[in-house]
């Protein structure tokens, strides 16, 4: 229901989250300082889901019947209608473009008859307001979606009556998400993915899974081949608003065997919950408010956590690299074994490339200070490809710049050059500003100096 801005995976080498660029920009630079155009991404290539129907059909029912907080809901809702779309309030044509092709995703992939219009009522009205008005409602959130109102002036007059609780919803008819308008695309982008398809679907996260949006971990920004199964099977004919968990247990393992024959024949893994102290200490090692001494002692209780679970997966991991991330620059040599720890984890858990890859950044900066840049060129690629395929700009830009250093230090400066322009378009749609943006150019042609350590 909330994406909330601090709680991201993976971070960009500068330490970069939610930016209030304008959109175009402002200033018009001489000819050789102009940055490229924004690029984006045009088709799509989620990965279908891998794991076993049994464990999806539970995961299927886990996002269904529970809020974020744990709190229990008592039944099954949707909308029983074709859902309408209206985007309003100060829309930048970036959000435009993102938000077509996302309906059309979910078309053609989840198979819910769902369109835009132009104007009068519509079932979810998207407004773009500003991130000062969100956060005078909910400080840590980027964006979020609410039940029953229809601009952002409504819910803030209406959010404490009985209309506005999830807890009462008993059909999907009347939606609002509220995104920045002066964030970068790519937020813009990930805000409407996470908060149409819980509009749409799931109202809870689940930290357990590795190949879903649906994760507080935010290391997925658009819909995988997973959430668009768990979309499709919301709106199955065999389901319906107002049915309980017990109804949907019955007849969701036939839905999964007709929409998703493949999980039929792959053997269900044992999975266990994520307990509320790990996610407590998860979310105190994210907040940006603490210092970074309580932020790591947070940190490192979650790993105490997870040790104690018995938990191999990229749960496992996710502290580890949380430490490194904060540990980097005062302390580089434990902050590698920290990642060190978290990949040996990931590389053993089906789904987590991505996440890989994201530490394949950070361990960039270590290979081009130690000379070493051209040696870990091939690792570069590989969490390029990577990058590419999930559509995170952000990260794409940030390795693509750790390449171009790669390769002026293996002595092939033109490629070096054509490389860091490529990054260069990426970085205006995953961070927007052009400030931020040369920044970022900075801090990687800075980062081999800062990370050098005994």
């Amino acid at each position: 229901m909330i994406r909330l801005g601090a709680m991201v995976f993976g971070l960009a080498l500068a330490g970069c989250t939610t930016v209030t660029p304008p959109e175009p920009p402002t200033r018009v630079k001489p000819t050789e300082d102009i940055l490229p155009p924004a690029k984006s991404f045009a088709t799509a290539r989620p990965t279908p889901p891998t794991r076993s129907n049994a464990n999806i059909a539970q995961d299927f029912v886990s996002l269904h019947f529970a809020l974020e907080s744990g709190t229990a809901l008592p039944v099954f809702t949707r909308f029983e209608e074709p859902v309408t779309v209206r985007l309003t309030g100060q829309v930048t044509p970036s959000m435009q473009r993102d938000l077509r092709r996302l309906l059309t995703r979910l078309q053609r992939e989840a198979r819910i008859d769902i369109r835009q219009i132009q104007d009068g009522p519509a079932n979810i009205t998207i407004e773009a307001v500003s991130q000062e008005q969100i956060q005078s409602i909910l400080p840590q959130a980027a964006c979020f979606v609410v039940p029953n109102s229809s601009d952002f002036e409504e819910y803030r007059r209406d959010r404490r009556k009985q209309k506005s609780s999830w807890l009462r919803l008993r059909n999907r008819e009347r939606l609002g998400i509220f995104i920045p308008f002066d964030a970068s695309p790519q937020e813009k982008r990930d805000c409407l993915h996470e908060e149409l398809a819980q509009a749409l679907g799931p109202l809870n996260d689940l930290y357990h899974l590795p190949d879903s949006i649906f994760n507080d971990d935010n290391i997925h920004t658009v819909l995988t081949g997973f959430d668009m199964l768990v979309l499709r099977a919301a709106y199955a004919p065999e389901l319906r608003s107002g049915m309980t968990r017990e109804e949907v247990e019955a007849v969701i393992p036939d839905v999964l065997k007709r929409l998703n024959p493949r999980g039929e024949n792959v053997t269900a893994q044992p999975t266990t919950q994520t307990t509320r102290d790990w996610i407590r200490a998860i979310q105190s090692s994210l907040n940006p408010n603490r210092s970074v001494d309580a932020r790591l002692r947070s940190a490192s209780r979650a790993a105490r956590i997870g040790t104690e679970q018995g938990w191999t997966d990229h749960r496992r991991a996710y502290p580890y690299f949380l430490m490194g991330r904060m540990e980097q620059f005062d302390n580089p040599q434990k902050a590698l074994r920290d990642y060190d720890t978290a990949l040996q984890y990931l590389r053993a858990t089906p789904n987590t490339e991505i996440h890989q890859a994201y530490i394949t950044t950070q361990l960039g900066t270590y290979a081009l200070a130690q000379g070493s840049g051209p040696q870990f060129l091939p690792e570069l690629d590989k969490a390029i490809d990577v990058m590419t395929r999930a559509e995170n700009a952000s990260q794409l830009a940030t390795l693509l710049l750790l390449k171009s250093e790669a390769l002026n230090q293996a002595g092939r400066p033109t490629e070096a050059r054509s490389v860091r322009l490529d990054s260069l378009g990426w970085a205006r749609y995953g961070f927007g500003s052009e400030t931020v943006v040369r920044s970022l150019m900075q801090d990687v042609a800075e980062a081999p100096a800062n990370n050098r350590g005994g």
